[in-house]
């Protein structure tokens, strides 16, 4: 015992002195080499703090869950039997989203055990989400999710439900509009979703899997990425989505992404996945383009969307690029930047002076790398909004003004009542050959092509490469002898067409 107490001053010296040179060592060392650099434990303790204040302890995602759940609602797609069993958007966003409705889907051997019999229910052919954006009822959703749709439900958090009137949608960057007639209702406030910060705090709010109201937490894991998804259903997509690893499965289609604060800065809308489930990366539109989109459709009943009129290749895709130099035996380098394949005529960039062989580097204030910074600054423009435009040429740093158009090279707005009866109906057509009509047994037909999801002929079941043989119970020869029958008619319109099993169907709608 004697012995313990004299070695415990000399321990206690010890235990100081180690304490004391540790800190000399903390004090002087400034190398930032992996040999005594300590920085870490000098910023945690003084500077550095958790992402997302207060949300280590709960307080912050507490907050932005309260203000969101209200405001997310679950949207039920009901549809005939022979429109949800075609080849539909809900199937193309399987790769990347799962089958929305039911984990194995509309076609599995389970689902059609459970079909509905005689004097049940109808149950939907697909279940997503929607965001409530005013109080007098307005819900912001994708249009994958009331794609086909004869009928759409949508169910509060409060278990109220409303049939809701499809105000109009928008396939270039899965938004659609929907309205039920209410007052009062909660709803979440956009945010700036430039303003989004790689690494920050999200939640997303949906109905994945059946399972209401349900809150997930993560960051934002990337901005501006690009999928290549809506291009199978837009020939003008705009992909320049806010990636995130918060949890995200079937069902959140349409729901919100929020901030810890319950701003919405985005929509969800897809995953990255192998199985349809999630597997770690989930994908929103981002708020600022979603809320220049239903905007449009609510002012115009439908989108207005301006256009640079340059054909692009983009730099930071070395694939696209090796190919490009393969098929037109050039030596273009990858890099970043737009690469201007082609320049439309009387567009924008025409008038303003862009050549092919430009490289656009930036739009505004905003550097253009990739396709999806392109989409992303243009894809928010309307017809008649002026951009600058940074590009080089020939190594040289030259800038213009460009005045977007729309496709048809028009700076004014357009309304429904300016749209062409192929966009109307939502397809285009072809002739069909003698020779066809005659290996077919057809007296007259065309064949479609470019048929809208979502689009009237869709509903009915139309998709490309179908045969349609009469509109109004008149043969049509060509797309000229469609827009004859149906240019300036405001009725119900009967289609008679063959499917690519050769089965003659018919179908109809109210002309829009």
């Amino acid at each position: 015992m004697d012995s313990l107490k004299k070695l415990l001053p000399l321990a206690v010296v010890g235990v100081l002195s180690g304490a004391t040179t540790f800190g000399a060592i903390k004090y002087f060392d400034t190398s930032g080499g992996n040999n005594g650099d300590f920085s870490y434990f000098h910023e945690a303790k003084n500077n550095a703090q958790f992402a997302g204040i207060g949300a280590a302890n709960g307080e912050d995602f507490v907050k932005a869950a309260k203000v969101t759940v209200p405001a997310v609602v679950s949207i039920k797609n009901y549809q005939n039997r022979a429109s949800s069993n075609r080849m539909s958007e809900q199937d193309l966003f399987d790769q990347f989203f799962g089958p929305f409705g039911s984990p194995f889907g509309d076609n599995s051997p389970r689902q059609k055990q459970q079909q509905p019999q005689q004097n049940q229910p109808a149950r939907p052919s697909g279940l997503g989400s929607g965001v409530i954006i005013s109080p007098d009822g307005y819900i912001i959703s994708n249009n994958h999710v009331v794609a086909g749709a004869n009928k759409l439900e949508v169910v509060l958090s409060n278990k109220k439900s409303y049939v809701a009137t499809l105000v109009g949608t928008d396939p270039s960057t899965d938004i659609a509009l929907l309205k039920i007639e209410e007052s009062g209702l909660p709803y979440l406030n956009f945010a700036n979703s430039d303003m989004v910060e790689v690494g920050q705090w999200v939640l997303a709010v949906g109905n994945p899997l059946g399972l209401n109201s349900t809150v997930t937490a993560g960051i934002v894991s990337a901005k501006g990425r690009s999928i290549d998804l809506l291009s199978r259903n837009s020939r003008t997509p705009i992909e320049s989505f806010i990636q995130t690893d918060a949890a995200i499965n079937p069902g959140n289609s349409g729901g919100a992404l929020v901030n810890t604060n319950g701003d919405l800065i985005g929509i969800n809308s897809a995953i990255s996945s192998n199985t349809g489930y999630y597997e770690g990366y989930g994908f929103a539109v981002p708020a600022n383009l979603a809320k220049k989109v239903v905007e449009d459709i609510k002012k115009f009943g439908l989108v207005q969307r301006g256009f640079l009129g340059v054909g692009s290749l983009d730099l930071s895709d070395e694939d696209q690029v090796a190919a490009y130099n393969s098929q037109n035996k050039t030596n273009i380098k990858a890099g970043s930047g737009i690469f201007v394949r082609e320049v439309t005529e009387k567009s924008g960039a025409e008038d303003a002076g862009i050549k092919k062989g430009d490289i656009i580097t930036k739009i505004d204030n905003s550097t253009i790398d990739s396709f999806a910074d392109l989409s992303a600054a243009i894809g928010s423009k309307r017809p008649g909004d002026k951009v600058m435009v940074s590009y080089t040429r020939n190594g040289r740093q030259l800038t213009t003004n460009v005045t977007l158009k729309d496709q048809k090279g028009n700076t004014s707005f357009r309304s429904k009542a300016d749209l062409t009866v192929s966009e109307k109906i939502g397809g285009e057509f072809d002739s069909l050959s003698e020779s066809t009509k005659v290996r077919y047994g057809l007296d007259s037909g065309v064949l479609t092509k470019n048929i809208t999801e979502g689009g009237e002929l869709a509903k009915i079941g139309v998709q490309d490469r179908y045969v349609i043989m009469e509109v109004n119970g008149k043969p049509v020869n060509s797309q000229k002898d469609i827009e004859k029958i149906l240019n300036g008619y405001s009725g119900n319109v009967q289609i008679k067409f063959v499917d690519d099993f050769g089965q003659i169907r018919t179908g109809g709608f109210k002309m829009p």
